[in-house]
């Protein structure tokens, strides 16, 4: 159970700040999961969500990408609820269950596609040593551009964000979705 309230209903939030529920639910279809919790900071919840949407819905990163960046986060931080969320988002993007196999059980990147290991060994790197070698930056910046490798970044570091509130505030996915090994 969540240590803190879920906010799910337009009336649990101040009036005053009720367009930052409005908007959450606009771009998402509803309110939920790190949202549901972030509002109780409705501020902090509205800016997160507009930079989660830019992320989402507008970076420059293609879906299988940014899917698979998602769910490496996700396993830095054992999120449960964030895995459960986007590794089915990842396989409607076309992500290959050998990566998704790989990320789940920290595996090898061996036989990977160069796409696939450089977007994991990337997000290892930065999320579990917490900096990024010059070579794998220097293998990032040449496939994505600065303007990717700046979005990759941001990718997981926003991913990450929602993690720590996720794993925080205990909120688990449904009994029946999809956790990490």
């Amino acid at each position: 159970m969540p240590r803190i309230p879920q906010i799910q209903e337009r009336s649990d939030v101040p009036e005053d700040m009720a367009h930052h529920f409005d908007a959450i639910a606009s771009s998402r279809g509803r309110v939920s999961g790190p949202f549901a919790m972030l509002l109780n900071s409705p501020e902090i919840a509205g800016r997160a969500a507009h930079l989660g949407s830019y992320i989402r819905f507008e970076s420059v990163l293609s879906a299988d990408i940014r899917e698979l960046a998602i769910i490496t986060a996700a396993r830095e931080f054992d999120c449960h609820y964030e895995w459960s969320a986007h590794v089915v988002l990842a396989r409607d993007s076309g992500v290959r269950e050998d990566a998704i196999q790989a990320v789940a059980n920290r595996g090898a990147l061996d036989g990977l596609t160069d796409d696939e290991a450089l977007v994991i060994g990337y997000g290892r790197e930065m999320l579990g040593s917490k900096r990024v070698s010059d070579n794998t930056f220097g293998k990032a910046e040449a496939r994505f551009g600065v303007k990717g490798v700046t979005e990759l970044t941001a990718t997981m570091g926003y991913y990450a964000m929602l993690a720590c509130a996720l794993n925080t505030f205990e909120v688990e996915p449904a009994p029946d979705a999809e956790r990490l090994p």
